[in-house]
């Protein structure tokens, strides 16, 4: 797998096409060029990309330029653009994804054409993600805000798909409607399954279906990760909790294991040395916060539980504060990590004018 910026560049160039329609899907195919309005994937044609390799005189396959401002990159920018991501170590990693994905590469008139992946595989779960779409601008960001959580910065493991199927469990017809797609991900990176959330058209709440949370894939040790792995790790059940938790604790690495029997079973990363322990406040809940602990602790990494005032910490989010939420959280921390990693940002991911300090 490709390692620095320009080796990363050139793999992508080989494969321009896909890149383009993957992170610019709101753009087409003219000719030798992908048009579409700009570098964030906005409606249009200003800015052009070149899909195939250097004539005399052009720019190389993946150079693009923007005519209506003048910008121009590779496809490494692309992706920067298009997925909101700022520090290039993101970038990289968002690259080597895509670059690991199964696909089909489309010729004019005729495309080739993947086997069928088992139905809820690990594979299905890869190609479901490739197939989704960055979330800014979608009913995901939509139905995120509307939960309170604000702070969408470097969630790159989470995708919108427009059109995702879902199969009722009795025998009525297959249903399509938008849906929030998570990659759960062994400690490699590597994608073994996705967690679907259908969502309203209108973005405002889950669809009315049944069951209108899904996953697939090999999950049992697994989890949905937001930040790199580092020394100190929350880890919890819910994607909307661990994301409420970002809202104070942006740069603190943090997983969602999906359910309380999955939190229990989590694989530690070989950097952890504390882990807090993210606590829903039912049953199930204080079962895995328990097997969760004892494992951690036998494994020489020291182990604190987080706490809830409500049912979970989303619901805080909502019925508190932000800052009543930080207060909740800073006493359960130790000092040096509420040093480390409490944020005093508004959760917009803009600083306040008049930022104290801790």
């Amino acid at each position: 797998m490709p390692h620095n910026a320009a080796e990363l560049a050139h793999r992508l160039a080989r494969e321009a096409e896909a890149v383009c329609r993957h992170y610019l899907s709101n753009g087409r195919r003219v000719g030798n060029y992908w048009l579409v309005g700009d570098v964030r994937n906005t409606s249009g044609r200003s800015m052009f990309v070149r899909l195939k390799g250097r004539d005399i005189g052009s720019r190389p396959a993946g150079k693009w330029t923007d005519a209506a401002t003048g910008e121009h990159g590779d496809l490494l920018d692309v992706i920067r653009a298009s997925c909101g991501l700022v520090d290039f170590h993101d970038v990289a990693n968002e690259a080597r994804r895509f670059l690991s994905l199964p696909r089909s590469e489309p010729e004019s008139g005729r495309r080739s054409r993947l086997p069928p992946a088992p139905t809820g595989s690990p594979e299905s779960a890869r190609r479901l993600f490739g197939m989704s779409q960055p979330i800014a601008g979608t009913v995901v960001e939509t139905y995120l805000r509307g939960r309170g959580i604000t702070n969408l910065q470097g969630i790159d493991s989470l995708r919108y798909h427009p059109r995702c199927y879902y199969r009722p469990e009795a025998d009525a017809p297959t249903e399509i409607w938008p849906a929030l797609i998570a990659a759960v991900t062994d400690l490699t990176g590597h994608i073994t399954g996705a967690h679907r959330t259908w969502l309203d058209p209108s973005g405002r709440d889950k669809a009315p279906v049944d069951t209108p949370r899904r996953a697939m894939g090999h999950l049992l040790g697994h989890a949905v990760r937001f930040g790199p792995a580092d020394d100190v790790m929350a880890a919890g059940e819910g994607i909307e909790t661990m994301l409420s938790l970002r809202c104070v604790m942006p740069s603190m690495a943090m997983v969602a294991a999906l359910s309380a029997a999955h939190l229990a079973a989590i694989l530690f990363p070989a950097t952890l040395r504390r882990l807090y322990i993210v606590r829903d406040d039912d049953r199930a809940g204080d079962g895995a916060v328990a097997g969760l602990f004892d494992r951690a602790q036998s494994a020489g990494i020291e182990a604190m539980v987080l706490s809830p005032q409500r049912g979970d910490f989303n619901e805080d989010l909502r019925t508190l504060d932000i800052d009543a939420l930080r207060g909740a959280l800073r006493i359960q921390l130790t000092p040096e990590d509420v040093a480390r990693f409490m944020s005093t940002r508004v959760s917009i991911g803009i600083e306040d004018e008049a930022a104290t300090p801790l």
